[in-house]
């Protein structure tokens, strides 16, 4: 069998090919190899891909039920390191179902098999064909299609959509790669997500109402969501200030400051009137104002002599003394 002992082999002997670098065309065909994998399965699921079929900003395509079993919470039986190789593959693009759109493919049987196609040129959409989708609707065209065309509404469903929203599909040249991060920069200083929808957590805008233009006591239309004021009470009247905000009092007559900035009148009562609630249960507290506590206690101390009388619940133990 050799090796055992009689001989020892060499590294001549061992390598017979030296280290080197690969030539174009074996890059080429392991670039060929990877995107025909990566048109052909998700990398989430490392299932095939099927519709519905989703797309970050940087073109990865993805199974849409993938996509939402990694948004749920996690099983405590997961493992950590799945868990992590997710999170490297998504790299922070996915945080939402507004960071991913559906990619419509047009589709066309061939041999019993479907496959994605150009509605325009007709070109099977793939590793052999740059293809590019649109932003919001999702349609998916040949990159040559959609530069010929030069229009500025999708050909499928009519609507609009810029240049700066043609998502390449897994791009290679690096100035497409380049291209969707600038954009996907550009929307999130521009508090927007992949899909043009506003992204989550944002500050919302409130119209700011003028105090002065509107009294108090008189009918205000509701605009922008908040809740109409008619017929105010004389109570709440004396505890709004000129801005809107309440200065609530409580029963003993001090007054109980409320957040500033809240302008719609009903919140402000409920606000004030929760503070004057809490504020009389801190006195309770603080007098203690239960019967049925205090008669528990007695602040005189304990006296056997005069406990003798009563039950075995009130009556207690007194040390009897030593002679």
């Amino acid at each position: 069998m050799g090796n055992d002992g009689g001989s020892i082999p060499t590294r001549r002997e061992l390598v017979k090919n030296a280290a080197r670098n690969p030539n174009t065309s074996e890059l080429k065909a392991t670039q060929q190899e990877a995107q025909t994998h990566a048109w052909s399965y998700c990398p989430l699921s490392n299932r095939p891909l099927a519709a519905p079929i989703v797309s970050d900003c940087a073109g990865t395509l993805y199974n849409k039920d993938a996509i939402l079993e990694q948004l749920l919470p996690k099983d405590y039986d997961v493992p950590a390191s799945i868990i992590k190789e997710k999170e490297d593959i998504l790299q922070g693009r996915v945080k939402g179902l507004r960071d991913v759109v559906e990619v419509k493919f047009t589709l066309s049987t061939e041999d019993k098999e479907e496959k994605g196609i150009c509605p325009i040129t007709s070109k099977e959409l793939g590793p052999n064909t740059k293809s590019v989708y649109l932003v919001p609707c999702g349609h998916a065209f040949s990159e040559v299609a959609i530069r010929e065309v030069a229009g500025d509404t999708c050909v499928e469903c009519n609507e609009a959509y810029t240049s700066e929203n043609i998502i390449s599909i897994l791009p290679l040249a690096k100035n497409d790669i380049s291209r969707l991060a600038a954009r996907a920069a550009r929307l999130k200083e521009s508090g927007l997500t992949h899909s043009l929808k506003k992204a989550p957590g944002g500050k919302k805008r409130k119209k700011n109402v003028d105090a002065e233009s509107t009294p108090v006591g008189e009918k205000s239309v509701a605009t922008n969501g908040a809740v109409a004021k008619e017929g105010i009470s004389d109570k709440l009247k004396a505890r709004l200030g000129e801005n809107g905000t309440a200065t609530p009092q409580s029963r003993s007559g001090t007054s109980t400051p409320v957040p500033s900035g809240i302008k719609n009148a009903a919140t402000a009562s409920l606000t004030a009137k929760v503070l004057d609630e809490q504020e009389e249960r801190n006195k309770r507290r603080k007098l203690g104002l239960n019967d049925n506590l205090k008669g528990l206690f007695s602040s005189g101390g304990y006296s056997a002599q005069a406990h003798k009388s009563g039950d075995f619940m009130t009556r207690g133990y007194s040390i009897p003394k030593k002679n």
